[in-house]
């Protein structure tokens, strides 16, 4: 039997990829993945035209706490903004337009997964 945790990370790993297609499919240039730094992690890294895009991506199996996007709370908006703020600065990009995205996919058993895409989806915070 495969731990809750790896279970979890399976499937959080599977929608991280059909997000990255996704956004693929609509022109966007992924950059980066899982890109990790000492104020969190940032899911996917994309080019939107010239607009740098830092995408949160939610995957759910069920919505009986909620839809995925309604999972993003004010404390991990903080640490996106963080994450995105030190990637940019670290590759001297702090000049370039830049917004954050959400992906949220619902993907139900059985059924082919429910995928929303939010463009702009929150303003960056302190």
């Amino acid at each position: 039997m495969i731990p809750q945790r790896w279970w979890a990370y399976l499937f959080g790993n599977r929608g991280e990829r059909l997000a990255a297609r996704t956004l693929q499919a609509k022109g966007y240039r992924i950059l980066a993945r899982n890109c990790r730094n000492r104020f969190g992690e940032i899911d996917l890294i994309a080019c939107d035209g010239e607009t740098i895009v830092f995408v949160e991506v939610k995957t759910r199996s069920q919505t009986g706490s909620g839809r995925p996007e309604e999972s993003i709370t004010a404390g991990k908006k903080r640490s996106l903004t963080r994450a995105a703020s030190a990637w940019l600065h670290r590759y001297r990009l702090d000049h370039r337009r830049c917004r954050f995205d959400v992906v949220a996919i619902l993907w139900r058993e059985g059924q082919p997964p429910e995928i929303e895409h939010y463009t702009s989806a929150f303003d960056a915070t302190n």
